[in-house]
């Protein structure tokens, strides 16, 4: 029997997964790592390519091996979206509004996009943390939710940069400990203010990773202004399937979006997910939750069936090796599209 259109060009042993469904794009979270040559990357292509920085994680110290960005052309014959998670940590005009080094890295990778291609950024910290890390300990923000500072230094020059490309701004909420956080209510109406005062925009998603905030409160304010729930699979929050719950079962992103993060395996802290992946190179045994992928599955076709285009971005941390994990998905919805088709045959 021959397969469907959007299966035709699917090469699975190749990690080729731009065409698994017309309303599914699965793309990882960062892209440049040498741990995906032989699966992403051509290696010969950047022998005399590849630099090395330290990145500390948990009082330890990892050296990490980057790959150039015009490699990002060819990570996109693989995946349909990519999510670039360095804007999280500064924005991309200064206080003067000059372009700050981040602007300029996404100068560099806007030049190997094709029309085709999405692009997902995370919203600066400074922008939607209540507390900053500064100086070895936590400290009050002065700039959260300032709408001036969101829509001059980081959505218009995203928006002029990427146009069209661009499918998902994703603010994160920190997670807050018991005692320090405000109620779902008071959390709700500060949500509130901010949105009322900026653009009007489909590119809006909330990835909330205090679970007492997975409150009605909450989500009616995300209705409201159409922002869409970013479905976590994070340290400290409850299964997928469990959080889109908590909404509800409702898609409220007003672009038709839903943005799904499968980031740590959940009860393992962001230090310890980061020792047993790296160097990102492989799947590691036992370190997978067993029901992300399933669950993952399942919403895929809830989406599809709601009409919704639902974005999957897969970190190394999940499992250790990000374009294995997304392997896993293709492979676990393909076979379950085929057994759907079985029983209506029947």
């Amino acid at each position: 029997m021959q397969p469907p259109p959007e299966m035709m060009d699917l090469d699975l042993d190749r990690f080729a997964f731009r065409n698994l469904h017309p309303d599914v794009f699965l793309g990882t979270a960062s892209d440049r790592y040498v741990g995906w040559l032989g699966q992403i990357y051509t290696p010969e292509r950047y022998a005399d390519r590849i630099t090395k920085r330290t990145h500390k994680v948990g009082g330890k110290s990892y050296i990490e091996q980057v790959l150039p960005v015009d490699s990002v052309a060819e990570y996109y014959q693989h995946f349909p979206v990519l999510e670039l998670d360095f804007t999280f940590y500064r924005p991309l005009l200064d206080t003067n509004g000059n372009p700050t080094q981040t602007f300029q890295v996404l100068q560099h990778y806007r030049r190997f996009l094709q029309s085709d291609d999405r692009i997902i950024l995370k919203v600066p910290q400074i922008v939607f943390a209540q507390k900053l890390f500064r100086a070895g300990t936590f400290v009050e923000n002065p700039d959260y939710l300032g709408p001036t500072l969101f829509l001059r230094r980081f959505y218009e020059p995203a928006v002029e940069l990427f146009g069209p490309l661009l499918t998902a701004m994703v603010f994160e909420q920190e997670y807050q400990r018991q005692g320090q956080r405000t109620d779902a209510a008071g959390f709700a109406q500060e949500l509130a203010q901010f949105f009322r005062a900026v653009p009007a925009d489909s590119h809006y998603h909330v990835e909330l990773r205090t679970e007492s905030y997975l409150a009605e409160p909450v989500f009616e304010v995300l209705h409201q202004y159409g922002v869409g729930q970013v479905l976590s699979h994070w340290t400290w929050l409850p299964p997928l399937s469990g959080q889109f719950a908590r909404s509800g079962g409702r898609f409220l992103n007003i672009g038709g979006q839903c943005m799904m993060r499968l980031l740590t395996p959940r009860r393992l802290r962001y230090e310890d997910a980061y020792a047993r992946a790296y160097p990102f190179d492989r799947l590691v045994d036992g370190m997978q939750d067993p029901l992300m992928v399933e669950q993952t599955v399942q919403l895929m076709h809830t989406a599809i069936r709601e009409k919704i285009q639902i974005n999957i971005i897969v970190n190394n941390r999940a499992g250790g090796n990000a374009p294995f994990i997304a392997r896993q998905i293709a492979e676990r919805f393909l076979e379950s599209q085929n057994s759907d088709r079985g029983a209506i045959q029947k």
